[in-house]
């Protein structure tokens, strides 16, 4: 069993082993419950009835491992089918959680360096104390006077699906309804709904981004809007953990300014956990008790961010190219000075006003879909919030012939990983021709990707990780090259990636005709393959609706345009954006050095046409950024 502890858990941690084993000693009283088998046989047998397909590859692999714990009849059903009922089985197994049976780890950053019980592991070197529980403690764990009146068996499960029939079995399967619709428009609620007639399984997904008023207009209120959807989740949890447990999976995140609320799953209940959901956020007061425990839990979430280089470079270039982008360190600052009269103030403040956009994807109908709209509007007290005070998304536009660079040092003290991360910003996605210049910008992404990995990983051996490829930062259309490495210094990865860069003059020059057709013949290919899975699908559609492009055939349109395009659009693609002497390339580098480097040699960049950027909010100050699309 894993628990994770907060501040006061770890302080009190003999008291929540007890809980424990209060909670087991009650398993123990009860009979074991036949109708509880039957809720889990229901559900792995409906896993493995409607199971979605996988790579052959990944699938194999799962097969060989089960051919470790599975009888042969079983391999392929083992970890989905519960057989039969066997009472005296499940005792048996229970007759085990005992503490005499028992070890705890405890892993934690308050552990005492200086203790003399220190031990050394010979493997990786960690450090651990080995302790023996007092002999009072085992025994009151081994019989617990009583039993906490909170704890009980877990209520039947109303989130099980029964209904598996498919909706789209009047719909002839030649269908052109390939795309989403718009079934909803209104000033509340705008709702897109595409019934699956691919793939046939009694799933759907429900996706909605929600607009909240003055989400992340302040560094405060970004604080707040996070420390919100945290506390919500947390008292959602034991509806969310009943809805999972029956496969109807939620995820509720901050997206920029919008909170991002994702149903997944088997679709018969679907609806059901939707109104509950909205029903809780509605009526949802703070408690004082978990608003300390959610503080402290995204301090540390704060505290951690960009501990890994590679995510520490990602993090670092939208802060660059973000209009508004509040820094972790200052919202740490900000947690610090919140109380919960702070968050109880804010909470109804930010949801009286509200706008949805939805997709509703899958096993759904129309008139199904248009019932979930009507659940937001019936549930939601909040006034319609307008368009002109809905967040957009502004990116820099960096000037053409600018190189800027930013360096830093990793987080983390023992990190000794470097990240270089190198970007050309290429055109805002807009317009007649952006679909021509995604394809293009695929194609040379398709035609240097193995050279690049070659020449920079293979022959130089720079790093473990090398990678190049095309970035969409909210409609800025991009490319970029990255390189993380333990063993050199960014400074030194970055004069390779240089190099490199000026070789692809040479390599795009020489390539053969025959070899061109092969990259586009294969990209085409690759653009008009059928997505694998439901969820792929919804996430393709969910990108175009969040961009606020509504291409939902875009790579197909893509794939039109590549037949249209020779080398010579690639070659001109290159010299405008990516070569060294073009007039209107544009660069940003974000050079993360790990514990061994010296952040000290990032000067010598500086008499190589780089401008060093250390206050970014001060360039942004000055200078100007695209209108926003999304």
């Amino acid at each position: 069993m894993s628990i994770r502890l907060s501040d006061s858990g770890l302080k009190n941690l003999f008291e929540v082993i007890t809980a424990v084993y209060q909670y087991i000693n009650l398993l123990k009283q009860s009979e074991p419950q036949e109708w509880i088998f039957k809720e889990l046989q229901d559900i792995g047998y409906m896993e493995f009835r409607f199971a979605e397909e996988q790579p052959p590859d990944d699938y194999v692999v799962d097969l060989a491992e089960n051919m470790l714990f599975y009888s042969e009849k079983h391999i392929i059903s083992g970890e989905y089918i519960y057989e039969g009922w066997e009472p005296e089985l499940v005792k048996h197994v229970l007759s085990f959680f005992h503490p005499d049976n028992m070890r705890v780890d405890i892993l934690s950053r308050s552990f005492d360096k200086q203790s003399q019980a220190i031990r050394c592991e010979p493997w990786f070197g960690s450090q651990y104390i080995e302790e023996d529980i007092p002999s009072s403690l085992i025994e009151s764990w081994r019989n617990p006077v009583e039993i906490d009146g909170n704890f009980h068996l877990p209520r039947k499960n109303e989130y099980i699906p029964g209904d598996f029939s498919l909706r789209n079995a009047s719909i002839p399967k030649s269908s052109n309804d390939d795309n989403p619709r718009c079934i909803v428009d209104e000033p509340f609620i705008k709702l897109w709904h595409k019934m699956d007639i691919t793939f046939n399984v009694p799933r759907a997904n429900a996706y909605f981004l929600i607009s909240v008023k003055d989400g992340c207009s302040s560094l405060r209120n970004s604080v707040l809007t996070d420390l919100f959807a945290n506390l919500l989740k947390d008292e959602l949890n034991e509806v969310l953990y009943q809805a999972y447990v029956a496969k109807l999976e939620t995820s509720l995140s901050v997206v920029g300014s919008n909170l991002e609320l994702k149903l997944y799953g088997y679709n018969d209940k679907l609806a059901i956990l939707l109104s509950h959901i909205l029903a809780a956020s509605q009526s949802f007061s703070p408690k004082i008790d978990r608003f300390e425990v959610i503080k402290e839990d995204l301090e540390r979430a704060y505290r951690n961010t960009n501990m890994k280089p590679m995510s520490h470079s990602t993090y670092l270039r939208l802060q660059f190219l973000r209009q508004i982008f509040w820094d972790v360190n200052e919202k740490l600052k900000v947690l610090a000075t919140l109380t919960f009269s702070d968050l109880a103030a804010f909470v109804p403040e930010l949801l009286s006003q509200l706008h949805i956009e939805g997709l509703c994807h899958g096993n759904l109908s129309g008139d199904e879909a248009i019932n979930i709209s009507k659940i937001f509007q019936n549930t939601l007290s909040g006034q319609t919030l307008s368009v002109e005070a809905r967040h957009g998304e502004r990116v820099l536009c960096i000037p053409h012939g600018a190189n800027f660079i930013r360096s830093v040092r990793v987080k983390n003290d023992l990190e000794e990983n470097s990240v270089v991360e190198v970007y050309f910003p290429v055109e805002q996605d807009i317009g007649k021709d952006s679909t021509r210049l995604r394809a293009i910008t695929d194609l040379f992404s398709n035609i240097i990707e193995e050279p690049c990995f070659d020449q920079l990983r293979t022959k130089e051996q720079l790093g473990y990780t090398v990678d190049s490829s095309p970035r969409m930062t909210y409609r800025l259309l991009a490319y970029c090259f990255r390189v993380m490495s333990s063993k050199y210094s960014p400074v030194y990865l970055q004069s390779r990636i240089d190099n490199f860069i000026d070789g692809l003059s040479a390599l795009l020059d020489g390539l053969e005709e025959e070899t061109f057709e092969h990259h586009k013949s294969g990209l085409i290919a690759q653009k008009l393959e059928k997505d694998p899975s439901l969820s792929y699908q919804t996430g393709d559609y969910w990108s175009q609706i969040t961009d606020k492009r509504y291409m939902f055939d875009m790579s197909k349109l893509e794939a039109e345009e590549l037949r249209t395009v020779g080398k010579e659009d690639v070659i001109s693609w290159y010299n405008a954006y990516i070569r060294s002497s073009s007039p209107t390339r544009r660069r940003l580098a974000i050079h993360v050095y790990g514990c061994n480097s010296d952040i000290a040699e990032a000067a010598k960049l500086q008499e190589q046409s780089w401008t060093a950027i250390d206050d970014v909010e001060s360039l942004k100050g000055s200078s100007q950024f695209y209108p926003s699309l999304c």
